[in-house]
């Protein structure tokens, strides 16, 4: 939950209350799909984008393409936490994208790469030559050729005109839905959150995502990269998103592959284009060794502007704050909100708002932006020694635990949600009010961000020994083998480089 987006963070509404669908919708995950198009006709940002020496607006200023680009360019910025900027990882991304452009179908083609600062799993592309590519999707790859797969497909959808055929296709069609991290964030205050909050995604045509996946692949080996790549990294998104998955068998519709063709077809289609190119391990560089030095140190997970999840526990030092959600449950720690998932269809919302006033929380509970409010259950209580009110909820399918605490002028609330009748809403919500406190100062003091370390094996170093030097994460041996692309049967030798992840 970031501590940048304005004074006053709201809970969703529907006119002048919780959105019941938004509100039981924080059990699938907020995911932002990949290759998304990012256009809001009315929209007028006031945050300016940051200098660049090769901008579009100079090389192409003629170009309408390029002018949708850098209008929506501020609001993607600001929706993904701001751009990510670390000397070492910008030349890293700039080497890779120089040597694509030598190769792509339009070389006059400028293009302005940004690294996003966001830990999720992303990349994509505006009209006129805007790329951007999150530090999470770094994180995860493991060679200059993976980061090469990804941006001679993003690449791909630029000199194909992909952006504006989809422009042009939602201005017929006049999209009446909005993806549900914008139904959650649309009333949020701040630029960043109004940025998030008028974000309208969709997704490029299945038989364009192929087009851009086989143009991707003729790059990549034309510009002396390994062909392969982008069926090798295809394989460790999929990976990444099973991983992620509260249950690896429920609906992953909103995770990063949602908007392409299935994950087998495209890796087939890649393989077999890559074959033109010679056999696998036989052609072209993954530039391993440059570009794990490249990514070493870079942050990875929560900024420190967000606050830090570690396994059950969610702290913010800057505001003093942490609590504790159930066993069994997921965190994810958005720009707007604190949000959980857990079994059952149970659903967690932790947000704040500013109140200078100061009026009773019992009478800020029943001031209506909570809808299906049953008045008989607002109760004043004391939260480990903070003023505090509860009350229950309850609408169409869903019943809801409502708990505000105060710290001096700022309110934070609980939103719980579960099916009508679920005996787990009192368990639930127990759990987060009980373990709500202040951080100590040395408690806040000891957090540090986690960032991806590379570490050379030693003689007598496994699998089991470098992956218990993991952090942030109770399945480190899966997470470890994750980041660096090994399977079960995978070993180290000493002198080989590893990632993991520490302070």
């Amino acid at each position: 939950m970031s501590t940048t987006t304005g004074t006053q963070r709201r809970v969703s509404r529907t006119g002048s209350g919780v959105s019941v669908r938004a509100v039981a919708a924080l059990a699938v995950s907020l995911f932002l799909s990949s290759c998304q198009s990012v256009i809001e006709q009315t929209y007028e940002p006031k945050v300016s984008p940051s200098s660049n020496p090769q901008i579009v607006e100079e090389v192409q200023k003629n170009d309408p393409r390029a002018q949708v680009g850098a209008r929506e360019h501020p609001r993607i910025v600001a929706s993904y936490g701001g751009e990510y900027q670390d000397e070492k990882t910008e030349r890293l991304v700039a080497r890779i994208t120089g040597a694509l452009t030598a190769v792509s179908e339009n070389p006059n083609q400028s293009y302005r790469i940004t690294i996003l600062n966001s830990p999720a799993i992303n990349a994509f592309a505006l009209p006129g030559g805007y790329l951007y590519v999150t530090r999470g999707l770094l994180a995860l790859a493991n060679d200059a050729s993976e980061v090469a797969a990804v941006l001679s497909h993003e690449m791909a959808h630029v000199t194909a005109n992909h952006g504006i055929e989809r422009q042009q296709r939602e201005e017929a069609e006049v999209i009446a839905s909005r993806v549900v991290s914008e139904v959650l964030s649309s009333d949020i205050a701040g630029k960043q959150a109004l940025a998030r909050g008028k974000l309208r995604l969709a997704a490029f045509s299945r038989n364009q995502e192929l087009q851009a996946d086989v143009i991707g692949v003729r790059m990549l080996g034309e510009a002396g990269y390994d062909p392969y790549a982008a069926a090798r990294f295809l394989d460790s998104m999929a990976a990444y998103s099973r991983f992620s998955s509260v249950d690896p068998d429920s609906d992953q519709s909103l995770d990063f592959l949602s908007s392409h063709p299935s994950a087998p077809q495209r890796v087939d289609l890649a393989r077999r284009h890559a074959r033109a190119f010679g056999a696998e391990g036989s052609v072209g560089d993954r530039g391993r060794d440059y570009y794990l030095a490249g990514i070493d140190g870079l942050l990875y997970g929560d900024s420190p502007q967000e606050g830090y999840v570690r396994g059950q526990t969610f702290l913010h030092g800057k505001l003093g704050i942490r609590f504790d959600v159930p066993n069994g449950f997921q965190i994810d720690n958005k720009a707007e909100a604190v949000l959980a998932t857990g079994p059952n269809e149970t659903a967690i919302r932790f947000d704040g708002v500013a109140d200078a006033q100061k009026r009773s929380l019992t009478d800020y509970i029943g001031s209506g932006w909570v809808t299906g409010l049953q008045p008989d259950t607002i109760h004043a209580v004391t939260i480990n020694g903070l003023e505090a009110a509860t009350a229950r909820a309850s609408a169409e399918r869903w019943d809801f635990d409502v708990t505000v605490i105060r710290i001096d002028t700022q309110i934070y609330r609980f939103l719980t949600a579960v099916p009508k009748g679920a005996p787990s809403l009192e368990p639930t919500a127990d759990v987060l009010r009980s373990s709500f406190r202040r951080m100590t100062p040395q408690e806040a003091a000891a957090l540090k961000p986690l960032r991806v370390r590379v570490v050379t094996a030693k003689p007598g170093d496994t699998l089991a020994t470098l992956s218990a030097r993991m952090m942030g994460t109770d399945r480190k041996l899966d997470l470890f083998r994750l980041i660096n692309a090994m399977q079960v049967t995978s070993t180290v030798k000493p002198g080989d480089k590893v990632k993991i992840i520490s302070e």
